[in-house]
């Protein structure tokens, strides 16, 4: 009998994850198959209830679950726990057990991805939600010398910075204050959906002050090149869009329910054929 894995989110039907995930269980031979489940934020509880009482052996959560199923969880990862944020939960002996790759995803793409030493960067992070947070949290960890976080409301770039439990060089900017100090900055992650359709003529920094030869990511993937990174690779910037952080995070959390790392240059062919373009 196949085990089962899956996504659950709403709205969820858009997700690349089955295409990528069944494909590497078929490669590594593995009897399984990931399924897309819609659960509405109602529903959130009694679909966990239903995925243990089912001996769902694993699952990714996406928008807009990724805090409030915390509480239905056994246990949760200290690195989840810290961002409150969960992305993948694995089922060990019938406890549930959530993770976050979200930020080891990202981080992994920037090593492979992107040149120089990542830790030596001093790193600007735009936003303050939950992808930032996770990015943020990760990159501190991580030992990044200096990430700075700049949002609309300088108020929650400010709480995100005191939220952060680990040791950290870090200060709070308005977006303003961000554009006018742009030219301090190695790498800058942008974190937003700024520029995800249908907002492809957005942009949630202005990068005149911009120098020559800094790294900008933007973790959106659709566009693979938003205008932010057009406009950054115009005043030669170094560009990375989102689709390495996609893949990794599923590879890793691939990892954990398997113990297998599955072939990433594989997964990122698979959303490439289906976004019908190439990375940047």
């Amino acid at each position: 009998m196949k085990k089962i894995y899956g996504v659950m989110g709403d709205p969820i039907a858009h997700s690349m994850s089955p295409d990528i995930h069944n494909d590497a269980f078929e490669k590594e031979n593995i009897e399984a198959v990931y399924h897309h489940f819609h659960v509405t934020k109602e529903g959130l509880n009694d679909a966990v209830k239903g995925m243990k009482a089912l001996g769902i052996e694993g699952f990714n959560i996406t928008i807009p679950h990724k805090t409030s199923i915390i509480p239905f969880l056994d246990e949760v990862d200290e690195l989840a726990l810290a961002i409150g944020a969960v992305n993948t939960v694995v089922n060990k002996n019938g406890r549930f057990i959530g993770y976050n790759t979200d930020g080891k995803g990202f981080f992994k793409s920037l090593c492979d991805e992107i040149s120089g030493d990542i830790k030596a960067k001093k790193t600007l992070v735009i936003g303050a939600g939950g992808a930032a947070r996770a990015i943020y949290f990760t990159l501190v960890k991580e030992g990044v010398k200096q990430v700075d976080i700049a949002n609309r409301t300088k108020e929650r770039a400010a709480q995100l910075v005191s939220d952060c439990p680990y040791d950290k060089v870090s200060k709070a900017l308005s977006i303003i204050e961000a554009e006018e100090s742009l030219s301090q900055y190695d790498l800058i992650i942008q974190t937003t959906s700024s520029g995800m359709s249908p907002e492809l003529d957005h942009s949630p920094l202005k990068v005149d002050q911009l120098k020559t030869g800094a790294i900008v990511s933007d973790i959106i993937y659709n566009p693979l090149q938003t205008k932010l990174l057009r406009e950054a690779r115009e005043k030669g910037a170094e560009t990375q869009n989102g689709l390495g952080m996609f893949i990794n995070q599923a590879a890793l959390a691939f990892e954990i329910w398997t113990g297998i790392m599955p072939d990433t240059a594989r997964m990122t062919d698979i959303v490439l054929n289906k976004l019908g373009g190439n990375t940047c």
